[in-house]
């Protein structure tokens, strides 16, 4: 029973709180699926309540979504997940940087966890400093933007950070901006979810969640499709600003966690 109220709870709050920040649910629903489950498994359970909150997500808010930006950034994000993920392999056996524990567990610093902990900060700060939030993007660089964000969607799983960095300085109205990340997260998520298969299949490995572990698993979809009803019913209220302060927040946590091994 505790298991199932700490890990709904949480997937409750975080799916509410990410509908606005675009990003974040798999990142922070991770440690705590790892509370329970080995991390092979926490890894694939956050994966399927992931892409799940996805799809409900654009059923709620995909109609908002900007055209211009699913075609100019969505594309390139797709087609460089392809490559992320399939370049995920090649740095399996990089070595950890640096190790410590805090409370039993474990804590491992990598160079790649260093690396986008690193660019996470700097994202942050643009959006939480006055003096650099008010920044545009031009919508030329949106195909550089996708093939960042698409290749570490792939790669790592952190795709919304860089997409939200670059979404947020767009211009664009609170709907459009929740409605383009939800499409654009989706289609990341198929083209890596497709890949991850296409792996599994050919080296004839099973799925790492048993069947006595997806009860709790669709207890969290089911959750999180509870917190984005709950954070739609709030959308028309929120501030691009506010939407822009929660970000910065959430990329300074997840920033830290990151950069010091805990995520």
């Amino acid at each position: 029973m505790t298991s199932y109220l700490v890990v709904c709870g949480a997937s409750l709050a975080v799916a509410g709180l990410t509908l606005y920040s675009g990003f974040g649910l798999g990142t922070l629903l991770l440690p705590v699926f790892a509370l329970f489950f080995p991390v092979e498994v926490a890894v694939a359970a956050t994966a399927v309540v992931h892409s799940a909150n996805n799809l409900f997500k654009i059923g709620l808010v995909g109609r908002h979504a900007d055209r211009g930006l699913v075609l100019g950034f969505g594309v390139p994000a797709l087609l460089a997940a392809v490559a992320g993920a399939a370049a995920l392999g090649y740095v399996a056996d990089f070595g950890e940087l640096a190790s410590w524990s805090l409370g039993g567990r474990r804590a491992v610093i990598t160079p790649l966890k260093l690396t986008m902990g690193c660019l996470m900060l700097l994202f942050a700060l643009f959006e939480l400093l006055p003096s650099l939030r008010g920044l545009r993007v031009d919508r030329g660089y949106l195909f550089l933007g996708g093939l960042l964000s698409g290749f570490f969607g792939g790669f790592s799983g952190h795709q919304g950070a860089l997409r939200a960095t670059f979404l947020t300085k767009t211009g664009v109205s609170p709907e459009a901006f929740v409605g383009t990340s939800a499409v654009i997260a989706c289609m990341v998520d198929v083209s890596r979810i497709a890949v991850y298969a296409w792996t599994f299949a050919r080296t004839g490995t099973a799925s790492p969640i048993r069947p006595e572990q997806w009860p709790l698993v669709l207890a969290a979809i089911l959750a999180a499709f509870a917190g984005l009803r709950l954070g739609k019913s709030f959308l028309a209220k929120i501030t691009m600003r506010a939407i822009r302060t929660l970000t910065g927040l959430l990329l300074l946590l997840i920033a830290l966690g990151l950069a010091s091994g805990l995520i």
